[in-house]
């Protein structure tokens, strides 16, 4: 397990492996150094690891400003060719809109307060 820092004291960001899936945790606010620092994260575990399913738990999270739902589709730019099947599990609408935008090319799909469905979605391919 990986705890990303970076931002206020009571946001809390975690990169792990969970089985056959790397799990990124958000607890409080997102910043962008923390959202560099995930991203950084998550594509070295996935290149050290072969794993491309990620589950993002954005239940807990603060809903961002919207320039780092547009600074993740910059940061997207740095996967190359490698093709990533996110799930985000968000609490409600706002993030839910957020993460459209963030996550908007590729095999990403949002769901609603369900862990159990997005890794039953994330394991299906």
């Amino acid at each position: 397990m990986t705890q990303v820092t970076g931002g206020p004291p009571e946001s809390k960001l975690q990169v792990s492996i969970s089985g056959d899936v790397l799990l990124v945790e958000q607890h409080g606010e997102m910043t962008e150094e923390a959202l560099r620092l995930c991203q950084q994260r998550v594509l070295e575990l996935a290149i050290d690891t072969g794993l491309r399913r990620v589950l993002y738990d954005a239940r807990e999270m603060v809903a961002p400003a919207s320039e780092l739902a547009l600074l993740q589709q910059k940061l997207d730019d740095q996967l190359g060719g490698m093709k990533l099947r996110r799930a985000i599990v968000v609490p409600g609408t706002r993030i839910a809109y957020l993460a459209r935008i963030a996550f908007f090319e590729g095999e990403d799909r949002v769901f609603y307060d369900d862990i159990d469905a997005a890794l039953a979605w994330l394991r299906s391919a």
